[in-house]
């Protein structure tokens, strides 16, 4: 069956190269590093590594705290984290820098994986999330590299999806050393798709484990001052496409009532920046793009955070955040980055990615669920007039938070624990 699935994807790499090419016209960096998707990589790379692979921004972000713990625990051992996307790299980069080395994870093909564990020869591949890639464990288990996917998380609708896959998908987990799920339900579903109970734990969800800093709020509070000047102001966070329409039509409802309230705009890939600068500007808006922001007080109606890295700072700013990827079928995004500032935090429709997350933040009273841009702009001015409820929503997302740490250490536990009895 993997010998098929193989097949499948090596008919299919002209799609991938093309895929590629068509998201490098908006995203050059898509353009850049070919070689290291096919398992090519520079001579001298570090060999033993303990290797963290994240998909994107979300995962890289999550794993930080993780990474960093593994880091001291083996201050001798290098550490690999891969990505898939440009942004993710990016974030990588910024974060972690010159304390981690950091590539592309190879498509799935045999071959690359093949010269990916050759050339980086792993102590250990901690996954994050839900990455099953059937060539990539199959190569760990070849190969004698333990493997634990970290913050496991899969839906109702993914486990119906990997079950149609029988006996292949029995044999792909069987190569999975450990999983840490984020909950019970996580768990009770891989089980039903076959792994071994005793081969799955459930320490929590890393993403609780948020850092602060006294730092970013004294940061927060002089933009907030200077800047923003006090103005009732609220978030949009990670907009897709398609969404940002939908918040500007909110937003032209609540400048009917609040005319002097910002909107502080975060389109969730960066290669929509100017394509979203240009909408707000043809519904009338002036804008102000982070980017280009210097010390002076934002006037515009948009404010729009064009950087990578910034996101908590400005959840710190505002008053109250929509979280995107909710207006759309992607699934939401992390809202707990919002609670954990005390922001009430409101979604769409569409938040089947944070399933459990979202119902806890409802039941607490720490989020409200919108269908469309009247309920999300009835919800932003009734918040934004009544700071005192704003402040009890906000209270709640943050106990919320508080009360679901730890997941890190319990985690980096697993994680030390495996590594040296493999040694």
């Amino acid at each position: 069956m993997r010998l098929a699935y193989s097949v499948l994807l090596y008919l299919l790499t002209p799609f991938f190269i093309l895929r590629l090419l068509i998201r490098g016209r908006k995203a050059p960096a898509y353009l850049n590093r070919w070689a290291e998707r096919f398992g090519w990589y520079k001579k001298g790379q570090p060999q033993g590594v303990i290797w963290f692979h994240t998909v994107s921004v979300g995962e890289a972000e999550a794993a930080f705290a993780l990474i960093d713990k593994i880091a001291a625990a083996y201050p001798d051992k290098p550490i690999l984290v891969t990505t898939t996307t440009p942004t993710g790299s990016a974030r990588v980069k910024a974060f972690l820098g010159y304390r981690v080395h950091h590539v592309y994870l190879p498509y799935d093909l045999p071959d690359a994986m093949w010269r990916f564990y050759r050339c980086f020869k792993p102590a250990i591949a901690i996954i994050l999330e839900t990455e099953i890639w059937p060539n990539m464990l199959h190569q760990a288990q070849k190969n004698a590299v333990p493997s634990i996917i970290v913050n496991a998380r899969l839906s109702e609708k993914s486990a119906k999806g990997y079950a149609k896959l029988g006996a292949f998908m029995v044999q792909t987990l069987a190569n999975i050393t450990h999983v840490c799920a984020q909950t019970e339900a996580t768990l009770e579903r891989f089980v039903d798709l076959g792994l071994n109970k005793n081969n799955i734990s459930v320490p929590g969800n890393i993403k609780f484990d948020l850092e602060m800093s006294a730092h970013l709020f004294e940061e927060a509070e002089v933009i907030r001052r200077d800047w923003f000047q006090q103005r009732p102001s609220w978030i949009a966070a990670s907009t897709h496409e398609g969404e940002d329409e939908i918040v500007l039509d909110a937003f032209s409802q609540i400048k009917k009532q609040l005319p002097n309230s910002l909107l502080v705009l975060v389109p969730r890939h960066p290669e929509r920046f100017n394509t979203v600068a240009k909408l707000c500007e043809k519904r009338g808006y002036t804008v102000t793009r982070r980017s280009e922001q210097k010390s002076s007080p934002v006037k515009t109606d948009v404010f729009l955070l064009d950087t990578l890295g910034e996101l908590k700072l400005y959840y710190a700013t505002v008053d109250v955040a929509f979280i995107g990827g909710s207006f759309v079928p992607t699934g939401g995004h992390n809202m707990l980055e919002a609670a954990a500032h005390s922001v009430p935090v409101l979604f769409g429709p569409f938040v089947h990615n944070f399933t459990e997350i979202s119902e806890c933040l409802l039941k607490k009273g720490a989020a409200i669920q919108v269908m469309g841009a009247d309920e999300l702009a009835l919800q932003v001015v009734d918040l934004l007039e009544h700071p005192e409820q704003r402040d009890q929503m906000g209270m709640k997302g943050l106990r919320f938070v508080e009360q679901n740490k730890g997941a890190v250490d319990k985690v980096a536990e697993r994680i030390v624990s495996i590594v040296n009895a493999s040694r």
